[in-house]
């Protein structure tokens, strides 16, 4: 082994254990790669930042922009609204038709964003009609999964894996290459999740306290000059009685104590890092002498009025409610925190608490260690605001953006827009198909054709792009280059052919299927294909056996990230809404995969 070889080894260990554990976002890793090959010379410059001109993330980037589109101007908004009368059929009629729809419009669609307008869909279901929506959100994360699999632009993973084996001497995929082998893991995902839909959990009943879980909110409270808790113990105090209200940190003249004692003797103007449910944060925020949030700016504002019609206008509008933000890819406020939301108040909404999402360190004790003012929105984070209930439709506004309570719709869009809209999705979807165009330069086309046709504002589309993912790309790519420079994929391959010689052509391709699946459940699915691609192709060569097998061992496999929620987005996002726990992933999403790496060996076998 080499030391260009080791060095690339090390560099992929250390992301594998970035992307792992969350340390940072997933676009700040993509930079640390880049930097890291052109520093250690692995990579020429050019080939360092070669992913962001690269077909794949162009395409990517450009599909993006097209889904944006269909939104903006009704397409998705048009079939959700057909969707909302299937309410009436039966569950185990329900999930399936669901799933199908799902995985169908997922194979011409971005899966994320097709995912993220199913989510809005069914906790509206959920409200008006009682549909469980617990019994529906993994199956449509999976079916979505299963369906971006089906075609070529289905997922930016089967962009990228074409893109990668091209460069390597590979024929390119067509558009429906693989597309039978899509549908039947498609039909077969559906039954197998169906079946398996008793094991997920029921939904809870409507109130307060079965919603939202016990310290589900963190928020800052501060305590005023006429506060009745000043001089008292924190023992003596109604916070420590509630069992529902845990005291993280006080902050005293900048002096912090973690986790402070029963004996501490509140004083005025200190300032409590708290963690509680949404019924309790409201009893907080009605409290005298304590303050949530900057309310007593509207007392201010009402004391100083001059005329009496001005003082009831401003009592209609602090009719206040308390609405639920989850934060979505592309967000304009993912990174930001409560502090800097709350100097620019959006929409008339004041920010009060954050809920993190679910993963392995968002721990009460790296809570403690953190004031409010520091947490940052990233998605699948739930943000708490308090708004004018006369108000709340501004909210729709906000784009990426899901309101996870009941409200009016949007206003309506140009019937115009939204049917030109779609024809030019059909067009892009046929030129590619067609072999006409590439599905890059058809997807420009698109594009183009939005724009020319003001369907689409690109000066909107800078701020609501999920620009993670392609600096995720860009950063990436440049691994896959520097493995093959190095010649690390062959020193892997080699001694994968050391352990596969004289197995059966099943056996090899079925373990190239499993490490692949494995490591998309803790990488994510893009990273997983760059660096898997390589490998698979340098086995196929070295046993002098036809690519394509292993290439849509590498496809598949990177796609199916079913039993962690850390591999695929939208298995992220559904698990961040805290109706799940990771054994439901685990169990249900492991019974899947068994099932799909069986059927997935036997078939891509059969290409030999």
């Amino acid at each position: 082994m080499t030391t260009e070889i080791i060095l690339v080894f090390s560099i992929l260990l250390v992301t594998i254990i970035l992307f792992a554990f969350e340390v940072f976002s997933v676009d700040k890793i993509a930079m640390f790669v880049i930097a890291s090959l052109a520093l250690t010379g692995l990579v020429k410059p050019e080939e360092a930042i070669s992913g962001f001109s690269n077909t794949a993330t162009i395409t990517v980037l450009s599909l993006m922009i097209i889904a944006l589109a269909l939104e903006d101007n009704g397409v998705i908004a048009s079939l959700a609204r057909f969707l909302k009368n299937l309410h009436v059929l039966p569950l185990f009629l329900l999930l399936p038709v669901f799933m199908f729809i799902t995985g169908g419009i997922s194979a011409f669609i971005n899966t994320t964003a097709v995912v993220i307008v199913f989510i809005k869909i069914i906790s509206e279901l959920a409200k008006r009609f009682n549909v469980p929506q617990s019994k529906l959100l993994l199956p449509i994360s999976f079916a979505g999964i299963l369906g971006g699999s089906c075609t070529l632009m289905g997922t930016s993973t089967n962009l990228i894996v074409n893109s990668v084996a091209r460069d390597l001497g590979a024929e390119r995929f067509s558009f429906f290459e693989f597309s039978f082998f899509g549908l039947i893991f498609l039909l077969v995902g559906i039954i197998v999740v169906t079946i398996a839909s008793r094991w997920l959990p029921k939904d809870s009943k409507e109130n307060l306290r079965d919603i939202y879980d016990l310290e589900n909110y963190v928020t800052t409270v501060v305590i005023n000059k006429n506060s009745n808790l000043i001089d008292k113990k924190i023992e003596d105090t109604f916070l420590f009685a509630n069992p529902e209200i845990s005291i993280l940190k006080l902050t005293r003249r900048k002096q912090i104590t973690n986790a402070p004692g029963r004996y501490i003797t509140l004083k005025a103007n200190d300032k409590l890092l708290l963690m509680c449910d949404l019924e309790n944060l409201a009893k907080l925020n009605e409290a005298e002498g304590l303050s949530v949030h900057k309310t007593q700016e509207r007392t201010k504002k009402r004391e100083t009025l001059k005329n009496e019609d001005e003082a009831e206008s401003i009592k209609k509008q602090d009719d206040l409610g308390f609405v639920e933000l989850l934060i979505l890819p592309g967000s304009i406020l993912i990174g930001k925190t409560l502090k800097q939301l709350r100097k620019q108040t959006f929409q008339s909404a004041l920010p009060i608490a954050i809920k993190k999402r679910r993963n392995i360190r968002n721990t009460k004790e790296r809570l403690v260690r953190k004031d409010i003012e520091q947490i940052t929105l990233k998605p699948g984070d739930r943000l708490l605001v308090e708004i004018p209930k006369n108000e709340i439709n501004q909210l729709y506004e906000m784009e990426n953006v899901a309101i996870l309570r009941e409200h009016k719709t949007k206003p309506s869009v140009n019937n115009k827009k939204r049917m030109l809209s779609f024809a030019i999705l059909v067009l892009v979807v046929g030129l590619a198909a067609s072999g006409i165009l590439s599905i890059l330069v058809s997807a420009i086309t698109g594009v183009s054709l939005l724009l020319l046709t003001r369907c689409l504002d690109l000066n909107d589309v800078y701020h609501r792009v999920n620009w993670q993912v392609i600096f995720l790309l860009a950063g990436m790519i440049p691994l896959g280059i520097a493995m093959n420079n190095t010649g690390a994929d062959k020193w892997i391959s080699d001694h994968l052919l050391d352990i596969l010689s004289g197995q059966s052509n099943i056996v090899i391709i079925g373990l190239i299927f499993l490490i692949t699946m494995l490591m998309s459940s803790v990488v994510s699915n893009n990273a997983t294909a760059i660096i898997m691609t390589p490998i698979a192709i340098a086995v196929a060569v070295g046993l002098d056996l036809t690519m394509k097998p292993f290439i849509l061992a590498v496809l598949f496999g990177a796609n199916f990230s079913f039993f962690t929620p850390m591999g695929y987005q939208t298995n992220t996002l559904i698990y961040g809404m805290g109706i799940y726990k990771f054994k439901h992933f685990f169990i249900i999403g492991g019974i899947l995969s068994l099932i799909l790496w069986v059927l997935g060996t036997f078939m891509l076998s059969t290409l030999f």
